[in-house]
């Protein structure tokens, strides 16, 4: 195994290796050592012979991953004090769970089971490693599962769990994320974490930028699809949306061009929907797959307000702007006939057209939930809060919050100046 890393390039993808040229910092040390590209990278070596990541190395790779598949949602830093903790950056370190009696593998020493339910149940499918867990040795998909993990881990049990529950549940697990069994290690990863070298992006960037809300930094070679409608949906769909004068007068103002439509970005560089946009794609969504079902629109639109807030990765642990999570697409596409979109992995509920179609899918299967036709009140509830939840006490609020956000699609009716849903 050692023998195989003794070169970066025995480990990494061609076009990992492109992008870890491409950051500055790593192509900085990596000249300084005498490494030269186009030519097999050296892995770094520990006094006993053991290959590891350094700190730069590290960071790269965490921030790829985290910048191609989990925009928003995982703290880059969190990744690097974790594997810091787990393995010391070693990618073929290894260590014996005596209650599992399983081996934990790589940089972020994760159970060989725990990485096939993570690719076979949740959708990450990225770095498919079924029937061949040595995969996990590898630094790329070692980190990206474990961002999954801790991903999971932020939503568990439908609540959103803050920093210290994730980082002890992923230590001793669920059950023991209060326990004081955990407690000495969310010590020692809050020192790591602490201590890590500042996390900062390439220099010099490049501004992109017009008087439309439409307005990125591009610093780093990112992919396509962190910054383009076009590469996220397909030919036809871009094609519709051009088609939506609302659509067409927006992108037109903001000096878009067919072929390469930029997403809309936050001060965080997080791509989101504009409120026209995500009018457009609910429009498309209903006419075309639910127009015999009473679907309206404008539900689907608060929804991805409160959902998502519109951005296109979705928030925490939530999926697309629907944040509709891949278990239950996958479920909705196997067990109930929704199979209008394909939904393989989780990345494809990063297209806001499947994952609008998804989350309609939802309502409608909620709106006869039980076996009764239920009302629009209790089938919102549902979708936000879980149908075995819906109590005035408990999802009551989030009503208010959907009536309050239906009123940005609504065409307002002007009795004494309010919106009224009605």
């Amino acid at each position: 195994m050692g023998d195989s890393f003794r070169y970066w390039d025995d480990c990494v993808e061609p076009e990992d290796m492109e992008a870890m040229w491409m950051d500055p910092d790593v192509h900085k040390e990596w000249i300084s050592v005498g490494e030269t590209k186009g030519k097999k990278v050296h892995m770094a070596r520990d006094p006993d012979g053991q290959p590891y990541l350094t700190e730069t190395e590290m960071k790269a790779v965490a921030g790829l991953i985290v910048r191609r598949h989990f925009k928003a949602q995982i703290d880059l830093d969190m990744l690097r004090a974790v594997a810091e903790i787990e393995s010391d950056r070693q990618p073929l370190a290894m260590r014996y769970d005596k209650k599992t009696k399983e081996t934990k593998i790589g940089l972020m020493q994760m159970l060989p089971t725990t990485a096939e339910w993570l690719v076979s149940q949740m959708g990450y499918r990225t770095y498919p490693i079924e029937g061949n867990p040595v995969l996990l040795y590898r630094p790329f998909i070692s980190v990206y599962l474990g961002a999954a993990y801790l991903k999971w881990l932020s939503g568990f049990d439908g609540k959103e769990r803050n920093e210290e529950f994730v980082i002890r549940a992923y230590k001793g697990g669920t059950k023991k994320a209060s326990h004081k069994s955990t407690l000495s290690y969310w010590k020692r990863y809050i020192s790591v974490k602490q201590s890590l070298p500042s996390t900062r992006y390439f220099e010099n960037p490049v501004m992109l930028s017009d008087a439309s809300s439409h307005t990125m930094l591009v610093d780093e070679p990112a992919s396509d699809a962190l910054k383009y409608w076009d590469a996220r949906v397909s030919p036809e769909h871009m094609e519709e949306l051009w088609k939506n004068p609302n659509v067409f007068q927006e992108w037109t103002k903001s000096g878009e061009k067919r072929g390469k439509v930029r997403f809309s970005i936050d001060a965080e560089k997080k791509p989101y929907l504009s409120r026209v946009e995500v009018k457009a794609i609910a429009e498309i969504i209903c006419s075309r797959h639910f127009h015999t079902r009473g679907m309206r629109p404008t539900v689907l639109c608060a929804l991805a307000e409160l959902s998502s807030m519109r951005f296109v990765n979705g928030v925490g642990s939530c999926c697309g702007i629907m944040g509709i999570d891949y278990p239950t697409a996958l479920w909705l596409y196997n067990d109930s006939g929704y199979t209008a979109y394909k939904v393989h992995s989780v990345d494809e509920l990063s297209n806001p057209f499947v994952s609008m179609y998804f989350g309609a899918a939802y309502m409608n299967w909620l709106s006869e939930y039980g076996g009764r036709k239920r009302t629009l009140q209790f089938t919102v509830q549902a979708y936000l809060g879980g149908p075995e939840n819906v109590n005035l006490q408990e999802t009551g609020p989030l009503w208010t919050k959907y009536q309050q956000s239906v009123c940005y699609y609504e065409e307002p009716k002007t009795e004494a100046g309010h919106c009224s849903i009605l």
